[in-house]
């Protein structure tokens, strides 16, 4: 049925709010992943450091790699967005929960590359999940708006609803430490409820995009090539990457990434290690500290974009938290006023500036691609220009995680406990303390820095983009155009 002869709904407040809600589906699972999978790896089923590293990095470069192949299935005529992510929400939160199981002792497994290799697979269908319902989620909104501001603002509302997410994703796994009503809670106990939480939000999601006009949905469906299809994803990848200010979007995304999941993931042994407090209230006070944070520069964010542009807004912040985690490794991760650990509420906030920044303008930056793309080549791909950034944001993500369980072997921590009345056990080592605090502010800074020099070099400024758009919207009325002034997009 086509557009003129069906009844499509506009997308209003309370449909963008719905939609928003589906942040929750993503960002409660990604944010327990990344806070907790290598301390549980480690901790709990007792993988090495350096191993359980390469356990997450390996799911996740899969993931990566079938990034822009799900991104150019769901840009394809006849295919529903909302239907993909529809059918990718159950299986996600299924495999999610039961990656949170320790299968060594549930099996009696005794062979070391049996438990890798487990949990290699438990994770790969995470994220293979996760992708089918990201991609189509994200990409939905370059196909419903091509407004600069509104789609700043669809997203702003998202990352908004995501502060929460966060604080969810990781206070909830603190309970791991505590005994309620008699029975020790585990990793896979919140696993259960996050999953449930965001099984139900991501269906609300969907709803909430019910005859919403997507012009693609709407087209029919041709018979699929999966030869020529998979030649066709990778054609559009290369046209893509080639675009001139993506190398520079490449360097933002993959750097901050990197640094975000180093500091993310080292959290746990930050409190109980550099910090010297005790696990269960210092991991309250640094959620507390970086959802607060969070929500309070993402509405400053949004609205500095308006006022300048997106580019200039992430360079701000970003340059503020690369500062802040330089400042940090000076001052040191044990300071303390009045007694009071300090840096139990200055690492988050510095942390949350950069990330409430970045979560806020990458997607609606990513999204200026698909209107450069189509310039360029003719095309609007809009869930390939939003799988491309996803591959380089999980690379990132990937990196960050491998290298801190390298560098956590190679300053010598190995896990002495595995209980969960008592997770973390004493270190006396200060070598491997001092170790633990670069990884935490020191290493992720240099990376921040290069982030920085992406966005410095990065054109994709407000009034570049408006340029672009009146030239295109000639092209689409079949006026001649030229290139001039557009020599930093093209």
């Amino acid at each position: 049925m086509d557009k003129q002869t069906k009844t499509f709904q506009p997308f209003t407040k309370k449909r963008k709010l719905g939609y928003a809600f589906g942040i929750f589906t993503e960002s409660l699972l990604y944010n327990m992943f990344y806070t907790y999978f290598l301390t549980f790896l480690v901790q709990i089923v007792g993988v090495k450091p350096a191993i359980s590293g390469v356990v997450i990095f390996i799911s996740i470069v899969w993931d990566a790699i079938t990034d822009p192949i799900i991104g150019a299935f769901t840009d394809q005529a006849g295919v529903d967005k909302r239907r993909v992510m529809q059918h990718a929400i159950l299986p996600l939160g299924i495999v999610f929960a039961l990656s949170w199981l320790n299968w060594k002792s549930i099996l009696g497994l005794t062979s070391p590359v049996g438990i890798v290799v487990l949990y290699i697979v438990l994770t790969m269908g995470i994220w293979i999940f996760y992708t089918l319902y990201t991609i189509p989620y994200y990409a939905v909104v370059a196909e419903i708006t091509q407004d600069y501001d509104e789609r700043t603002s669809i997203r702003s509302l998202s990352s908004l609803l995501n502060a929460v997410a966060v604080a969810l994703g990781n206070v909830v796994p603190a309970l791991v430490t505590t005994v309620v009503f008699n029975h020790a809670v585990t990793y896979f106990d919140v696993s259960v409820v996050l999953a449930v939480l965001a099984v139900f939000l991501g269906f609300l999601a969907v709803a909430s995009l019910k005859s919403i006009y997507l012009e693609k949905a709407e087209l029919p469906r041709g018979k699929i090539n999966h030869g020529a299809a998979l030649r066709e994803t990778f054609r559009g990848f290369a046209d893509i990457v080639k675009l001139k200010p993506f190398k520079f979007f490449i360097l933002f995304v993959f750097f901050f990434l990197f640094a975000s999941s180093m500091i993310q993931s080292s959290f746990s042994y930050s409190i109980v290690y550099c910090m010297g407090m005790p696990y269960d209230t210092g991991i309250v006070l640094v959620v507390a500290s970086l959802v607060v944070t969070m929500a309070v520069i993402t509405p400053l964010a949004e609205r500095f974009a308006k006022q300048k542009d997106r580019r200039t807004s992430a360079l701000l912040f970003i340059s503020i938290a690369c500062a802040g985690l330089l400042a940090l490794r000076i001052i040191g991760l044990d300071a303390e006023i009045g007694g009071f650990k300090v840096m139990v509420i200055g690492l988050p906030v510095i942390c949350a500036i950069g990330l409430g920044a970045f979560w806020t303008l990458f997607y609606s930056m990513a999204y200026d691609f698909v209107e450069i793309d189509e310039y360029v080549n003719g095309e609007r791909r809009e869930s390939l220009i939003t799988a491309v950034p996803q591959f380089i944001q999980k690379l990132g993500s990937g990196a960050g995680i491998l290298t801190q369980g390298l560098l956590l072997s190679a300053y010598g921590y190995v896990r002495t406990t595995a209980d969960y009345d008592n997770i973390f056990s004493p270190i006396s080592d200060p070598k491997i303390v001092q170790g633990m605090e670069n990884i935490t502010t020191l290493f992720p800074a240099i990376l921040l820095l290069i982030s920085v020099c992406g966005l410095l070099f990065l054109k994709t400024s407000r009034k570049n983009m408006a340029v672009l758009t009146e030239r295109l919207e000639k092209r689409r009325a079949g006026e001649t155009t030229t290139n001039e002034g557009l020599e930093a997009l093209i």
